[in-house]
């Protein structure tokens, strides 16, 4: 019953779209002083790979590379390190460079974290960077289901942020296709894996939400 309850359309998409649409992105994106990317989008260079990959979550860092190239900002912040036991290798800020590189973003304008190993630490580690820089107002960029907690550990440390999520697993098209057919409705209630995981996700998120609630850090 569970799993078919966590695996049935309505649930996964309501519990995604719960978190993904808290925050969504304006129209027009306005102008700040930085951009900052989050890790979890990359996964480094180990053999067979030919180079650094992009992740499901790798969004953000075709993302921020955008806005970087809209004039949004004139600084890309990648931050983000590695946890040693799960991979290991380059930290994801020196593997988030390395593809803002590729996709248009001079080295001048990057700057990195590459030690924080979680949303917190990400915060921490970025006001620093922004205050030596004398960088006032950022856009914060990050899956949109990781937008939430995240847009609260940044404010919670005095930062000025701007949402500008992306990598929405939800869209309108999503919420309606379930219910455009009685063959939909009928595939919509078998249990699927893509389904089950994007509840996981979510239900993830809650949990970190409680957690970093507990610790004082939202």
């Amino acid at each position: 019953m569970v799993l078919l309850l966590a695996s049935n359309s309505w649930v996964a998409n309501g519990l995604v779209q719960s978190l993904e649409w808290q925050q969504l992105p304006p129209k027009t994106v306005p102008t700040a002083d930085a951009i900052v990317i989050l890790g979890g989008a990359t996964k480094s260079a180990f053999p067979p790979r030919p180079g650094v990959d992009l992740s499901e979550q790798g969004d953000r860092v075709l993302y921020g590379a955008q806005l970087y190239r809209e004039g949004k900002a004139p600084l890309v912040i990648a931050s983000g390190g590695r946890i040693e036991w799960r991979g290991g290798g380059p930290s994801e800020s020196a593997d988030m460079a390395q593809i803002l590189k590729t996709v248009g973003v001079p080295s001048s304008a990057i700057l990195q974290d590459p030690t924080s190993l979680n949303t917190h630490q990400n915060a921490v580690n970025v006001k620093k960077i922004i205050q030596e820089r004398g960088i006032r107002r950022i856009l914060l960029v990050t899956s949109a289901m990781h937008m939430p907690r995240s847009l609260r550990i940044f404010q919670r440390q005095g930062i000025d942020a701007i949402p500008a999520p992306t990598d929405f697993l939800v869209s309108q098209q999503e919420l309606e296709e379930p219910n455009s057919s009685a063959q939909a409705i009928m595939l919509s209630l078998i249990p699927d894996t893509e389904r089950i995981d994007r509840t996981t996700r979510a239900l993830k998120e809650y949990i970190g939400m409680a957690v970093y609630r507990l610790r004082g850090w939202l």
